[in-house]
């Protein structure tokens, strides 16, 4: 008697050797070949010179495309049968035929359907443009084939893959598998694989009907339901150019639209409205039969979000502004309404998303990558199917899916292992799951849908039904929530390099958000005073880009160099149109003569700042007639100026004011009237000392370089491993130190040290009357696999830090004491970071650096990494950025270390002309309040908005005034369409009253009367 593992060497031997007994070749297709090295438009390259190439032939150049165009005609033999293109050009392909595009050819989808029914004689035009790669050996041409696919083997294939994946996920005792076993052995013995043709074909038929009862057998009462959502996870940029996903999408929407053609009961599911963008601007005619399937709500645009951006890194408005781009996209394209963010990819979530997301109109959330974790985790996350409440107490519901065996078939493996391998084995009867290949897009295949006809309720697994996510998420909520509840940020316990790797890309990231800010502010000011447009269409391009560039393999640092190549080059148009519209703006609002400079204050409060004077000024006063302040820097002038808040201060050339000393300082100390620093050889802090207090700071060095060996196991750009800090390497090159200035208004040293290969130049500078630090550093950075920090002991004790995040900030241990602890290792900021004991607070301020870590009295910023995957060159050369501290001695909530983090990052614009004295924008009474944006309603541009936020986590009662005549306001949603509540305009003041729960965020619209 045979045993079990015999007669399976058979069926899988079978199932190994189909493809020989599947297809037939009927016609050869011998193809003509156009170079392109750039993009062409399929009636571009029917225009161009084609050349006949050889099968064995290597073609193109790194980065290029071929174009390939042949004809074949059917042979009478494939009349009425299932005729199939197999391509062999040696790239991945874009495929039309007879002048549509018609699919593809990727890593898993190896051969087009031409026709289901073919009749003699048909003729096809088979157009492809192929990629020629840049990552491996030049592709080479090889044989296509025109082949017809034995449907009826095809089916039987199916059938027999089902049955034998099904044996493998039930007890091997069960009776089920017992008469499993009982039909694959009447297989064995019935089937005849030396048979061909029209006999052999009779034979699978026959073996359909042993198998069939098997697979008419179905579940009983009790047994979960899985909701399955054909999709295509298509990263934007990684391994691969944007230049490159402009394809992918053609060919992944292609291949979805042909299975949509054959299969009623399909459903597609597409995320990132930048992608139907692409295909509306590049492929009209695929774009329309995707708005036809849209209609008929067989492809569902959803997801939320403009791209799948990072959510740790991107300010609160950036993640606003995704949704607000992406949803009106769908809306104004398709007539659809989102309903749930899909962040499949992402790494890690921020705990002030789900305000965000319900303020956007947004209700559910779905992602799986909480469970993608390399084994570089002591925690895992404990819930599939939860309630995610947020830092301010929003609460939204969250499915978090497996990614399950890549990559990702709807087989019968594939559902058994959704089902038992859930994290969360009590509470859930229903989970969502995707299927589809994904990361470089493509989607769902043939086989898929076969496979799900017969697994819908198949005895011994899960039921399967195609469907949309929302469908899922109604029938979770009528089924009742589980009581999982997780608050605060969903932290995610691997990736953490991305918070530091490729710095080009955080700095310009920071930078954009702020000049944008910027721009819309001053736009906003000199279309409602009269003076100029609002250059509404010219900021849609530059958030759009940014948006993009906010990508969650492209801000993260973790794509090949071309990537990086193009998003520093983007970075910096944007930061140059910015600026640009920005800079129009404040120039409106001045009378453009050369009689002085207007200083323009973007922030919601009097404004203390140092500037430098134009060559030509001795001195100068300001619009009340009072001289500036001066202080010689090198042949510079530097002046302080006191701005008013959200308005504006002019200056005019005048003598010269005070030159005096104030700030001192000497090559190893910085003193003020408020602190004194020294300093060792190394420009290491060996002293902080608070005169206000006659307290130390200082527990140890600061301001002190550490240099790690960087070697992760695997994702060397994704990951910082958790022994880094058992590498260290010793510096032992002093600094070079030399006092750069001292002065009425401000001190500054010099250092200059070597680190290992790499150079660094700081000036570190103390104002007068500041309690604030800072360190302005750059950096010749030339390591490989080595990451840096500095470092700050400090003389406070405290079980805990602050991290600043989207419009508020997230506390997380500086111990690691439980294993959750121990993960969050690294952890994320945007600004500030605090460690607060008492009355007393230590702040870390930045102005692009997005990691840190905390141990006990040690604050430590991530600087700077060089991995060598997936961009060998990742960080090399010159960097540029500044880090502060500031010392408090009266308790976090009258703290100013918001306000100085946004002064950091928030510089003084200048323009030339004066300007007469205006009321602020808007300001509020309450310091804890933060009026982080001003700008033009996006519908309506006779009406404005601000959003405001509570930023301390303190419930707030404020009045918010206007240097505008108000004429209505109201709170609305964050998309600006819904008005949630009507405000009262106290008469005569045009103030209005709010009342803030902690880290609420509002929108409010108002409206000016314009004379």
């Amino acid at each position: 008697m045979m045993q079990p593992k015999e007669w399976l060497y058979h069926i899988e031997k079978w199932l190994k050797e189909k493809e020989q007994y599947l297809y037939r070749h009927i016609a050869p297709l011998s193809f003509e070949y156009l170079p392109a090295d750039c993009r062409l438009s399929y009636e571009e390259a029917l225009q161009g010179h084609y050349v006949q190439l050889e099968p064995g032939t290597e073609w193109g150049e790194k980065w290029h495309y071929g174009w390939f165009k042949a004809s074949v005609r059917c042979p009478l033999e494939a009349a009425g049968e299932r005729v199939e293109l197999q391509l062999a050009l040696g790239g991945e392909s874009t495929i039309y035929v007879n002048g549509k595009l018609a699919g593809a050819y990727d890593l898993q989808h190896h051969s087009l359907t031409l026709t289901r029914e073919a009749f003699g004689g048909q003729c096809f035009e088979v157009v492809a443009e192929a990629y020629a790669g840049h990552d491996r050996d030049l592709p080479i041409y090889g044989q296509s084939f025109l082949t017809i696919l034995n449907e009826e083997l095809y089916q039987f294939f199916i059938d027999l893959n089902v049955l034998l994946q099904l044996r493998a996920v039930l007890p091997p005792s069960s009776l089920r598998v017992s008469e499993l076993d009982q039909a694959f052995l009447k297989l064995i013995a019935f089937m005849n694989w030396g048979l061909e043709g029209e006999e052999l074909t009779k034979q699978a038929i026959q073996g359909r009907v042993i198998m069939k009862p098997l697979l008419d057998c179905v579940n009983g009462s009790t047994v979960p339901k899985l909701y399955m959502m054909g999709q295509s996870h298509l990263d934007i940029a990684w391994l691969w150019p944007i230049e490159e996903t402009k394809r992918k999408i053609a060919r992944t929407m292609s291949n979805q639209l042909s299975l949509l053609d054959e299969y009623p009961e399909y459903r597609y599911v597409q995320s990132q409205p930048y992608l139907f963008q692409l295909a509306k601007d590049l492929y009209p005619e695929l774009y329309d039969r995707i708005k036809r399937y849209v209609a008929e709500g067989r492809i569902i645009p959803e997801g939320g979000m403009w791209v799948e951006p990072d959510t740790n890194i991107p300010s609160g408005e950036s993640l606003i502004r995704q949704f607000l781009y992406g949803e009106r996209f769908f809306r104004e394209e398709f007539g659809v309404t989102n309903e749930m963010l899909w962040l499949p990819d992402v790494f890690g979530y921020s705990g002030n998303l789900p305000q965000i997301m319900k303020k956007c109109g947004i209700n559910y959330f779905a992602s799986i990558k909480m469970y993608q974790t390399y084994d570089n985790i002591t925690d895992p996350f404990p819930f599939n199917t939860f309630t995610w409440v947020g830092i301010d107490g929003s609460a939204v519901p969250v499915h978090l899916l497996d990614y399950g065996p890549f990559p990702n078939p709807a087989d019968v493996k594939y559902a058994s292992f959704q089902w038992e391998e859930r994290v969360q084995k009590e509470g859930i009867s229903t989970r969502l799951v995707q299927f589809g290949y994904g990361d470089g897009g493509g989607g769902a295949n043939r086989d898929d849908l076969e496979f799900l006809r017969r697994m819908a309720n198949l005895e011994g697994i899960p039921q399967t039904v195609i469907s949309s996510p929302i469908e899922y998420f109604e029938d979770l909520q009528r089924r009742g929530m589980p009581d999982a509840h997780y608050v605060g940020e969903l932290y995610y316990p691997a990736h953490r390099g991305t918070l530091t790797s490729q710095a080009k890309m955080k700095r310009g990231n920071r930078k954009s958000e702020i000049a944008l800010r910027e721009a819309e502010l001053w736009a906003a000011a000199a279309y409602l005073r009269g003076r100029a447009t609002y250059p509404k269409k010219l900021l849609d391009e530059a958030w759009r880009k940014l948006l993009l560039l906010q990508f969650h393999d492209i801000l993260p640092g973790t794509s090949i160099t071309r990537v990086h190549e193009e998003a520093e080059a983007d970075f910096e148009e944007l930061l140059q149109l910015a600026a640009e519209l920005g800079q129009a703006a404040a120039s409106a609002l001045t009378d453009g003569s050369n009689d002085g400079i207007t200083y323009f204050n973007s922030l919601p409060w009097v404004r203390t700042a140092l500037i430098e004077l134009p060559d030509n000024y001795v001195g100068a006063r300001n619009s009340e007639g009072e001289l500036l302040d001066l202080q010689l820097y090198g042949d510079k002038k530097v002046a302080k100026v006191v701005i008013p808040a959200m308005s504006h201060l002019s200056v005019m050339p005048d003598e010269a004011g005070e030159i005096s000393e104030g700030v001192r300082a000497t090559s190893n100390s910085l003193e003020n009237e408020c602190l004194k620093m020294t300093f060792n050889d190394y420009g290491e802090i060996t002293s902080l000392f608070d005169k206000e207090t006659n307290e130390e700071w200082a527990s140890g060095l600061s301001n002190q370089f550490l240099l790690y060996r960087d070697q992760p196991s695997n994702y060397d750009a994704w990951e910082i491993d958790r022994r880094y800090a058992d590498s260290v390497i010793i510096l032992r090159e002093p600094a070079k130190m030399t006092v750069s200035t001292q002065g009425a208004l401000f001190a500054e040293i010099q250092l200059k040290r070597t680190i290992n290969e790499s150079v660094i130049l700081q000036k570190i500078r103390l104002e007068r009357g500041s309690r604030r630090v800072d360190f302005r550093t750059k950096v010749d950075w030339r390591e490989k696999h080595k990451l840096l920090k500095v470092g700050f002991k400090v003389n406070l004790h405290a079980s805990e830090m602050m991290n600043e995040i989207q419009f508020g900030y997230v506390k997380r241990p500086n111990h690691h004491s439980r294993p959750h602890d121990a993960d969050r290792f690294e952890v994320s900021q945007h600004k500030w970071s605090s460690i607060v004991e008492g009355d007393r607070v230590f702040s870390l301020l930045n102005d692009g650096k997005y990691g840190l870590n905390a141990c006990g009295k040690e604050m430590n910023l991530t600087l700077l990494r060089s991995p060598t995957w997936p961009d060998d060159r990742a960080d090399e050369g010159q960097h540029e950025f500044t880090y502060a501290l500031h010392v408090w001695n009266n308790g976090f909530m009258s703290s100013p270390v918001i306000r100085e983090a946004y002064e950091l990052n928030c510089p003084v614009l200048a323009a030339a002309g004066q300007a007469e004295p205006a009321a602020a924008l808007l300001t509020c009474d309450q310091p804890n309040i933060m009026i982080d944006t001003i700008k033009l309603n996006e519908g309506d541009l006779d009406d404005w908005i601000a959003r405001i936020y509570e930023a301390k986590g303190a419930s707030t009662r404020c009045s918010v005034q206007s240097g505008f005549e108000l004429a209505s306001a109201c709170e609305t949603d964050m998309l600006e369409e819904q008005p949630i509540r009507t405000l009262e305009i106290i008469p005569g003041s045009n103030t209005i009253l709010l009342s803030f729960k902690p880290f609420e965020v509002k929108t409010i619209r108002f409206r000016t009367i314009l004379h």
